[in-house]
């Protein structure tokens, strides 16, 4: 019988020796003890295998190390860790979360409460209002911006921030979202929305999805994707629009 959870986070990690808190995951899973993490080893070149290791030491049935041989992006380590999960473990919710915390496991947790009723997706959003604490560059946050509002048009939804890595899903429509390969290593969080349109049809996705703004995101390192990328993003984009506009239901 595979092991029950409440919720399962998956963490992608791609040389994350240096940014990975114990402190932070081994509070979280001492107090969240319906909850499992499950670390994606991204083809790491440093030590973040044994950093990952330490952790399942101390918690050997919350945690679970998938270690993939050579470096395959993001997007395809989620999709491996969620597959590998869903077919492993019985939970509710599953989703995932950046290694270095910059949105916190316990916030990560807060996110799953919107899952009821229609809702089977949630995610954060890096609002900047009062009373949130978001931290980031601002070069990064106005390019950010730019890129935002442009998927949000070539999505057609008002979505504030697609690309947050804080995302929640039903164990049910996660199985169907990751069930293939994405198109972009970087920018599957496009097409995840995409999939859900494609899924349940743009009126009734709509209904489906819930965007959290989150009370906390402190930008933490640099981050892996290369500059020269905002030069690719465009075409990346533009290969999702063209297969996901033809709105047929081999992508999901």
């Amino acid at each position: 019988m595979p092991k029950a959870a409440f919720s399962l986070i998956v963490i992608p990690c791609f040389n994350e020796e240096k940014s990975i808190s114990l402190k932070d995951y081994f509070q979280f899973l001492d107090n969240f003890h319906s909850t499992m993490i499950c670390f994606v080893n991204d083809g790491s070149t440093d030590n973040t295998l044994g950093v990952l290791s330490s952790i399942r030491e101390k918690h050997p049935s919350q945690v679970h190390i998938v270690s993939m041989m050579k470096n395959s992006g993001k997007a395809e380590a989620v999709r491996t860790g969620i597959n590998y999960c869903n077919q492993n473990f019985n939970h509710r919710f599953i989703g995932y979360l950046d290694a270095d915390l910059a949105t916190t496991l316990e916030e990560f947790m807060d996110l799953t409460h919107y899952l009821k009723d229609e809702i089977v997706f949630s995610f954060g959003s890096r609002i900047r209002k009062i009373g949130s604490v978001i931290e980031r560059e601002n070069s990064r946050f106005l390019i950010g911006r730019i890129i935002a509002t442009f998927i949000s048009r070539l999505l057609d939804l008002k979505v504030y921030d697609t690309q947050c890595g804080c995302k929640v899903f039903t164990k049910e429509v996660s199985e169907d979202l990751f069930k293939k390969e994405f198109i972009s290593r970087w920018l599957f969080d496009v097409e995840i929305f995409f999939r859900i349109i494609v899924l349940f049809g743009r009126e009734k996705a709509i209904r489906k999805m819930y965007e959290v703004p989150l009370k906390s995101w402190i930008e933490k390192g640099d981050s892996k994707v290369k500059p020269t990328y905002f030069f690719k993003l465009w075409i990346d984009l533009y290969q999702i629009s063209k297969k996901y506009k033809n709105n047929t239901k081999q992508y999901v």
